[in-house]
């Protein structure tokens, strides 16, 4: 017996079983139901002193730090690494030479060692001057002065954001057809000028998600400067629980913090990429 195209047409189309996704998701929803009962169950939380220093003062304080020097940072550090990012795709030899020797050196250190480095500069050098280069000097400062916590902070933070954003910059930029820069050069325009006016744009769908992971990854590594008595979100915290020693519900105030910074940073960088790729259908 044959089948005609009527039958074939009016044959129930049987979709194809996949008890595969049923059995993961039926496991995923019980480990959530799991997690869910014992964050509500374990009276060891403490929810209720969660709620309490949630908005406490000395921890909003802290919270307004981390804001600033994620800001700081990522703003000052951004635009270094573009800089870095056009020495090593058009600079001379001694210029490109150095970026990549600065990206080289700040990646290979460890961001804990380069904030405690820059914290005891006043033990390499107590006292900075500016003047003439092995000649005289017009002023001087002691260097414990001028390094606090937050400065140390700020310049290990920038430092280490110009390096990997430098990165990110260069990668997007490879991404661009070269054709875009050999006809904008054969236009007559200046290199610089074609950097930033078409270059650089066009590689802004490929730049966003990386930097908006990047900043994500500044946020968090801002808890680093509790280790030189910064009093940041983290360390607002541990000097409360060193005092009460409610250690676990002041570590989830802090966790909360970051994941709703993290989420209104994700929430950010997603409108970012959809505006960048609205061009190529609004994004996926």
């Amino acid at each position: 017996m044959t089948l005609t195209d009527v039958d074939l047409l009016e044959a129930r189309l049987v979709p194809p079983r996949r008890p595969g996704r049923w059995i993961s998701g039926a496991v995923t929803l019980l480990l959530a139901a799991m997690l869910a009962h014992t964050l509500l169950t374990n009276s060891r939380f403490q929810w209720g002193e969660v709620g309490h220093y949630l908005t406490e003062s000395s921890i909003v304080g802290g919270l307004e730090l981390t804001l600033w020097l994620t800001a700081a940072t990522m703003s000052t550090g951004f635009v270094l690494g573009v800089v870095l990012a056009y020495l090593r795709l058009w600079g001379s030899p001694i210029p490109r030479g150095f970026a990549f020797g600065y990206v080289w050196l700040i990646r290979s250190v460890p961001l804990l060692v380069q904030l405690l480095f820059w914290y005891e500069l006043a033990s390499l050098y107590p006292k900075l001057s500016v003047g003439v280069p092995f000649g005289p000097s017009f002023g001087t400062a002691d260097t414990a002065h001028l390094f606090s916590g937050e400065v140390a902070a700020f310049i290990t933070l920038t430092l280490d954001v110009a390096a990997f954003s430098s990165e990110i910059v260069r990668g997007g930029i490879l991404a661009v057809d070269r054709g875009q820069s050999e006809a904008a050069a054969a236009l007559g325009l200046g290199r610089l000028r074609i950097f930033w006016r078409i270059v650089l744009p066009q590689a802004m769908p490929a730049i966003v998600p990386a930097t908006g992971n990047l900043l994500i990854g500044t946020l968090k590594s801002t808890s680093l400067v509790s280790v030189i008595a910064v009093v940041d979100l983290l360390y607002s915290v541990q000097l409360i629980y060193n005092a009460n020693f409610e250690i676990v519900p002041l570590l989830l105030v802090a966790t909360i913090w970051y994941v709703i910074l993290t989420t209104l940073l994700s929430i950010g960088q997603r409108a970012i990429e959809r505006y960048y790729a609205r061009g190529e259908g609004g994004g996926r």
